[in-house]
């Protein structure tokens, strides 16, 4: 029976440590994150849209078109306004105490008016009253209280003579364009040194002709 060395079994142990196996990395919190990103992102728009939304106003719901008011939305006071023509001449001129601008229908109240027009072969006509009513365009103005229309004498561009006319009363209404004097009250008509007196009236300026209703009284002086 052989022996052997008892230290020759200490030779056949391995007294070196095993190596040591390498670590797993664990992941870290940004990379995480990376993963999540995205879809966090997308969720804070979603509330940032939902949060203008419900901060934003509704927009009014349309309200009915309200009735334009006849109130008067502007006055005007101890006032005079001038037209000229474009030769610097002129051509109208409005005075009065006061004047107010209806906006239902644009037409305008002037207290205590007097209206000068000068016509295109330079006549003159005057119109005053207590009050006068103008619509939109100037083509018509009623007058009321102490009416008076006077459109003096002048030379026609025959070379007639064309006399003084004068027209009185409470109510006359009158048409710029053909010129045209109406009133359906009692009202008198100078017409040079003559005298016309009648419940209505019609005088047509571009015709010359003016028509009397009711009791007409007349008084002609002599040439």
């Amino acid at each position: 029976m052989s022996t052997s060395d008892p230290l020759d079994f200490l030779d056949t142990i391995d007294l070196t440590e095993p190596a040591a196996r390498p670590r797993r990395r664990k992941p870290k919190l940004l990379d995480r994150l990376s993963i999540y990103l995205p879809m966090l992102l997308m969720g804070l728009l979603a509330l940032a849209s939902y949060w203008l939304l419900r901060a934003t106003p509704t927009p009014e719901a349309p309200q009915a078109e309200r009735p334009v008011s006849s109130e008067p939305d502007y006055f005007m006071r101890g006032f005079s306004v001038k037209a000229f023509d474009l030769t610097g001449a002129l051509k109208s001129e409005v005075v009065g105490d006061e004047a107010r601008h209806h906006p239902d229908d644009d037409r305008i109240e002037i207290d205590n008016a007097r209206i000068r027009n000068i016509g295109p072969e330079g006549r003159p006509t005057v119109a005053s009253a207590k009050l006068v009513t103008t619509n939109a365009d100037n083509s018509q103005f009623i007058l009321e209280g102490h009416a008076v229309v006077v459109r003096e004498a002048a030379v026609g561009p025959n070379g007639e003579v064309l006399p003084r006319l004068e027209f009185q009363g409470e109510y006359l209404k009158v048409f710029v364009d053909p010129e045209r004097v109406v009133s359906d009250k009692p009202v008198v008509l100078l017409r040079g040194t003559d005298r016309l007196v009648a419940d209505t009236l019609d005088y047509r300026g571009d015709a010359g002709v003016a028509d009397f209703k009711g009791r007409v009284k007349v008084q002609l002086m002599p040439r």
